[in-house]
């Protein structure tokens, strides 16, 4: 009875832990996602602005920008 006591925290932990793992996984797979989505918005809210001043971004820039 003692060892089912003190076995059950850990196994708890182990059996939660892949759930756990999925939840923390989608969470930074969804804040990247954001991050390079206003990363995105941003490039091509700068490459609006050059387009209207009549001038285009050197294409060495560019590709660097968009590489990060």
């Amino acid at each position: 009875m003692v060892v089912t006591h003190l076995l059950r925290r850990p196994i708890g932990a182990v059996r939660r832990w892949p759930v756990e793992s999925q939840q923390r996984s989608r969470r930074n797979a969804m804040v990247a996602s954001t991050a390079l989505a206003q990363r995105r918005a941003e490039l091509d809210e700068v490459e609006e602005f050059l387009a209207a001043l009549g001038r285009a971004p050197a294409p060495e820039a560019a590709a660097q920008a968009a590489h990060g």
